[in-house]
């Protein structure tokens, strides 16, 4: 079942915003754990795990920032919407990955269309795999943990969290195989994974992990277009 927690230091405005929830949940026709927390420590002490978390950032010991740097080192998967009546911190939420970042008073249709992709997020988090072979022997690699897929000769270099692991594959039958699951193939060589995209210009695609990737001319508008439909899809800034 889903669960949701709402945290803000302001009991009125708490209370409007689980309430509104709720009611886009009623909508929805989704059953849903639903709590609301007036301050950063007591959401830090719940025993609940939530799959979504509402966080207002102006509170105090400790503030909402803080808060969520203290969830996101222990479980990096939630899902982390921000809420405050300034643009001050937009930047600073990117640190902790927080999926958007709405302004107070928050509106209703955007309250809605965020909470739509949220629960559209933690669904996706099935992690999905592949498995590869090697040598006789079979290894499952979870997409998310993967930056990008190289060819080296007649070897795939995946490039993940975990280093580099090589095998017999073509490149084109691995981009099929990898189709509409979020990568994309930014030159011949190179199968990235947009999730890991930290800004591009149009030589080349900067990744979160450090490393730059060529992309290639003919293949950079439709780059472009991918990691704008990607962006809509997994969330922003609002």
């Amino acid at each position: 079942m889903l669960s949701i927690a709402v945290c803000d230091d302001e009991v009125l405005a708490c209370f409007r915003i689980a309430g509104k929830i709720k009611e886009i949940l009623e909508e929805m026709k989704r059953s849903c754990i639903l709590r609301q927390f007036q301050s950063g420590r007591e959401l830090l002490q719940a025993s609940e795990s939530f799959d979504i978390i509402f966080l207002d950032i102006m509170m105090s010991d400790p503030d909402g920032m803080k808060t969520a740097q203290i969830l996101h080192r222990k479980a990096p998967d939630k899902i982390l919407i921000f809420m405050s009546s300034s643009r001050e911190y937009v930047f600073d939420a990117y640190d902790v990955e927080a999926f958007q970042y709405l302004l107070k008073p928050v509106d209703d249709k955007k309250l809605k269309n965020v909470l739509h992709k949220a629960i559209l997020k933690t669904e996706s988090y099935s992690r999905e795999f592949i498995l590869l072979n090697r040598e006789r022997q079979k290894r499952k690699l979870f997409l998310d943990d993967i930056y990008y897929f190289e060819i080296n000769g007649r070897m795939v270099d995946v490039h993940g969290t975990e280093g580099i692991f090589s095998y017999y594959e073509q490149i084109g039958e691995l981009e099929a195989q990898l189709q509409d699951k979020g990568f994309f193939r930014c030159h011949k060589s190179y199968l990235i994974n947009l999730k890991y995209v930290d800004g591009y210009n149009r030589q080349e695609i900067f990744l979160e992990n450090g490393e730059n990737i060529i992309v290639a001319k003919r293949r950079y508008e439709k780059f472009c277009q991918e990691i704008l439909k990607f962006m809509q899809k997994t969330g922003g800034i609002l």
